[in-house]
């Protein structure tokens, strides 16, 4: 069978809710199995089957060489450019709690995980182009660190080093880092860290950001901390990068930190980033202290990240008003997950076209600026994170039966005129 075939039947397997829920337990099972038999990054076969399958069609590669491939292939379409991830990371299950009382002396394998860690990332930056971005998990740091993080801990030295010189790398190659949200065990300590970070990078130019915060919407709590880390920034002066997503905790940590349904955390997605595009506060994103003006007077640099075409043209739509009556805009960027939801990243790129919009012109431009997120590492080292992914964006896996027959209808109209 060819290639080509194998994953149109993965894809079309993945795009019925019926099959994908038995594909993803199949996946989790291989992910998490000890035997070297199931190791994808020991099996050759596996290996094969896998990275020509569910691992092309979400990942960027495994080397630089495959990696540059697949990201000029990307902005040769009309990308403004990628958010590209290092694959490691530690995922908790459901339950689990992270051993606080643990140290760095007690774990042997401590060091040499926070240097595996600044490896990847720093490839992971030089591999990236100006104006590029890098998704940055501190949990790929080890178990160590996950301590750390729970323990609401400042970073221990060699962390601190660590992610210093990936922050000196992308400042100087002008690539922008956003500090991914994690569990909600290890969450409060990473945002902790994330400030600390924006407040030593985020300051050369104000509304411009080297260092964002990740926030989920379907967080209860998500409003209130971002208008406190909105107060902070105010107070010392720095821009607050801030990457907004729904959240892909949901199978893991606990159901009452979550809104009660999909409709509050669309009311809370759309609500925030309204109130951040137009940089007025409103009914969901509200001042944490007494305000004298209804206008947030943070400096923001701002990345919706989402799947959901209502909140996108929602955001659009704002931005567009904005352009016509010559308001000024917040530096904004839009990502989806390469291999998700394909059909409003390419709808984002066309009105980027249609705005005249030139992907690599170093200019402030009237069109959406558009971006793929993409992870790379080994086919074993990324597994974890796809099915993470998958099974926390079923919607988008479900669209893609969908996004196929658009691109066939697209293909069509265009060979037949």
């Amino acid at each position: 069978m060819h290639l080509e075939g194998i994953f149109d039947q993965w894809t079309t397997l993945s795009s019925y809710p019926l099959l994908l829920s038995p594909s993803l337990r199949l996946l989790s099972f291989v992910a998490h199995s000890s035997s070297a038999l199931l190791n994808p990054d020991r099996n050759p076969l596996l290996h094969y089957l896998l990275k020509k399958t569910f691992y092309a069609q979400f990942c960027a590669g495994e080397t630089k060489i495959e990696v540059q491939k697949t990201v000029k292939g990307l902005k040769s379409m009309g990308y403004n450019g990628v958010i590209l991830a290092y694959g490691k990371e530690i995922v908790l299950n459901k339950g689990e709690k992270v051993d606080t009382s643990s140290s760095q002396s007690a774990d042997p394998t401590a060091e040499r995980d926070v240097q595996d860690w600044k490896e990847g990332t720093l490839k992971t930056v030089q591999m990236a182009e100006e104006g590029d971005m890098i998704g940055l998990k501190f949990s790929g740091a080890g178990r160590d660190a996950m301590r750390q993080l729970a323990a609401e801990a400042s970073p221990s030295e060699a962390i601190e080093k660590a992610t210093t010189e990936i922050c000196d790398l992308a400042q100087a190659r002008g690539v922008r880092l956003l500090f991914d949200a994690e569990q909600d065990a290890v969450q409060r300590g990473i945002d902790a860290w994330t400030l600390e970070f924006a407040r030593r990078y985020n300051r050369m130019a104000l509304g411009k950001a080297v260092v964002y915060g990740t926030y989920q919407a379907y967080l209860r709590s998500t409003p209130k901390i971002l208008a406190q880390h909105l107060a902070v920034a105010k107070q010392e002066g720095f821009t607050l990068g801030v990457k907004l997503v729904r959240g892909a905790y949901m199978s893991s940590d606990p159901r009452t930190l979550f809104w009660s349904t999909k409709e509050e955390t669309d009311k809370a997605y759309n609500g925030v980033t309204e109130a951040l595009l137009k940089k007025r506060w409103n009914n969901v994103l509200r001042p944490s202290t007494r305000e004298a003006s209804e206008r947030i007077s943070s400096e923001v640099a701002f990345v919706l990240a989402s799947h959901n075409h209502d909140s996108v043209q929602k955001a659009m739509a704002i931005q567009r008003e904005q352009t016509e009556k010559h308001e000024a805009k917040i530096d904004m960027a839009y990502g989806q997950l390469m291999g998700m939801a394909d059909e409003v990243s390419c709808e984002l790129v066309m009105a980027a076209k249609a705005a005249g919009v030139v992907p690599f012109e170093k200019t402030e431009c009237a069109g959406p600026k558009t971006y793929k997120y993409l992870v790379w590492g080994s086919v074993g080292e990324c597994l974890k994170y796809l099915i993470r992914r998958a099974e926390e964006n079923r919607d988008a896996v479900v669209r893609a039966k969908g996004t196929r027959m658009a691109l066939r209808m697209e293909l069509g109209r265009r060979i037949w005129g």
